[in-house]
């Protein structure tokens, strides 16, 4: 082996935040050491929470493997141009929670409130302590789907002060803007007023101490995303999608929000939804309607887990539109995959 070998492996390797190589990223360092069938080199990162240092490693070893030789024993450092710097001092942060998962998607319709509201009752039924901010402001559905509609909220004097308190359901802590409004009004806000209510949710709330506070955030990318990093340290996020290329189009965006320098969120993951259609008669059979792992392939393109594939049967909407969630359900496929889904996040 000689270094040339390596540098040329190394160009086969992609970083999928730009598409550049690994040579063309400048990620490589000049330290290349090789001794007999011992390789060694330094690869750097721009940040220690990179989401793609893992597989960005595996793949470099890989390519040493298949385009240099199959007995090389390879070992990678790491260095880093920047240490990770989180949006908000942790000390700082006004929800007293050991994790902070925000559940985005690129566009709407994609089933993001319907994963959210499923994750957080898997996770309350697994022993977690749970809080749920229903951050969609111009279409609220959480009263919805945990069937909540008449909750009005009151207020408490916690430590001198009036706060809001969550309604609670299925073990959960949940608040929405839904709870405010008149349900048959459109709510017409322009972006600090939809932000200024989103702080009052978490900052004026009886939230107590959680393991898990989820963010059901609204779908794109908007001032409300940029409120809540700057409010909350998250600790990641998850990204829902269909496997149709135009859905597919807009998680890409949604994981290159996350991964970008002013928002600086690590992506837990994908979660695929609607991935194929199984009607209840005909339980053995699938129909792609959507398209074939669309939301497996990017995950494995971006170098992110693919968090769980969700099929698109009649339950899991029966279950939204009565405010039961189907993760209720014991033994339901669905819900199998929902509470996997949840301990794959832990």
């Amino acid at each position: 082996m000689y270094p040339q070998q390596i540098i040329d492996a190394l160009a086969r390797v992609r970083y999928p935040g730009t598409g550049n190589n690994l040579i063309q990223s400048g990620m490589l360092e000049d330290d290349i050491r090789i001794s007999g069938l011992q390789v060694s080199f330094s690869l750097i990162f721009d940040k220690e929470n990179d989401p793609f240092l893992r597989s960005l490693l595996k793949a470099a070893e890989t390519a040493i493997h298949t385009y240099v030789d199959p007995n090389a024993a390879v070992t990678i450092h790491t260095k880093f141009r920047k240490a990770a710097t989180p949006a908000v001092p942790q000390d700082k942060s006004p929800i007293d929670a050991a994790h902070i998962i925000a559940v985005h998607s690129g566009k709407g319709g994609v089933g993001k409130s319907t994963v959210a509201v499923n994750l957080a009752v898997a996770l309350a039924a697994q022993g977690f302590r749970v809080g749920l901010l229903d951050a969609d402001i111009h279409g609220p559905s959480m009263p919805k789907m945990l069937h909540l509609e008449s909750y009005r909220p009151t207020a408490a004097t916690v430590n001198g002060r009036e706060l809001i308190e969550p309604a609670e359901q299925y073990g959960v802590k949940m608040l929405s803007i839904g709870f405010f409004l008149d349900p048959e009004q459109a709510v017409v806000w322009r972006g600090g007023m939809a932000s200024n209510a989103i702080k009052q949710l978490i900052q004026d709330a009886d939230w107590g101490t959680l393991d898990y506070f989820l963010i059901d955030l609204p779908p794109g990318t908007s001032d409300i995303h940029l409120t809540l990093v700057q409010t909350l340290h998250l600790t990641g996020a998850i990204v829902v999608t269909t496997p149709q290329p135009v859905a597919l189009a807009d998680a890409r965006k949604g994981v290159d929000m996350f991964c970008n320098d002013k928002i600086n969120v690590p992506v837990l993951g994908i979660v695929e939804n609607m991935s194929w259609f199984t009607p209840a008669e005909l339980p053995d059979n699938r129909y792609y309607i959507f398209g074939r792992d669309g939301g497996k392939q990017l995950a494995e393109e971006l170098g992110i887990p693919l968090l769980g594939q969700i099929p698109l049967v009649q339950s899991v909407r029966e279950g939204g539109d009565n405010g039961t969630p189907v993760a209720l359900q014991n033994g339901h496929p669905a819900a199998l995959i929902f509470n996997d889904i949840a301990r794959k996040i832990q």
